[in-house]
């Protein structure tokens, strides 16, 4: 695969990268609970999940449910109940939270990546089960790919780059967060910030639901 492909499909995934949505909500919502540590585990999950979706769209798995609307509906509303369930989990969170002002944070204890609350497992399905990620790979990415020649490689090549490009603009975020972590511990403050990503989270899976 040419280099200039793969800078054309960073060129065209940017804006798509660039977007605010459940994975940045994700990071930004973990690092302020659980420390920068919890970011990058949040930025492991999306990137794996980008992979599965090279890999699947290569091998021609995800082309059978973008063809059957059956299919696609089913994955659809799974992600927007996923998302959905995330918001109300944090509005939950947000009411629970101590209302004493300089109440020290509570420090969650380590989880293992495979729990499903793990930062790790959360951007796993955060993305796997976004069919927009997935559309990338199946509408966008074949545009790229050189016809008549193995598919896979050059899906995972491109995949890399994206998972690249996605990990600065997460890593960015993550450190921003942390930085700004010690005022978004405050107990109001991180009771109203718990209460907007758990809106936008649910914007975000009442959006794809609907869209």
């Amino acid at each position: 695969m040419r280099a200039v492909a793969v800078l054309g499909f960073l060129v065209a995934v940017a804006p798509i990268t660039a977007t605010p949505g459940a994975s940045l909500t994700l990071v930004v919502t973990r690092v302020t609970t659980g420390g920068r540590r919890q970011g990058w585990w949040v930025i492991l999950g999306t990137i794996t999940g980008l992979y599965v979706h090279a890999v699947l769209a290569a091998v021609g798995l995800a082309a059978l449910v973008l063809r059957s609307s059956q299919a696609f509906l089913v994955v659809k509303l799974v992600g927007a109940a996923y998302l959905v369930g995330l918001g109300g989990w944090l509005l939950w969170s947000a009411s629970r939270r101590p209302r004493v002002p300089g109440s020290p944070p509570v420090v969650p204890a380590r989880r293992l990546p495979w729990r499903v609350d793990h930062p790790y497992l959360q951007g796993l399905l955060g993305n796997v089960l976004n069919p927009k990620a997935a559309a990338i790979y199946l509408t966008l990415a074949p545009q790229f790919l050189e016809p008549g020649r193995p598919v896979l490689a050059p899906m995972v090549l491109l995949a890399t780059a994206h998972a690249a490009l996605h990990t600065c603009w997460l890593a960015g975020w993550t450190v921003v967060a942390g930085a700004a972590s010690r005022l978004l511990r405050r107990a109001t403050v991180r009771r109203m910030f718990d209460r907007l990503a758990g809106v936008v989270l649910l914007g975000l899976g009442v959006r794809s639901a609907v869209t």
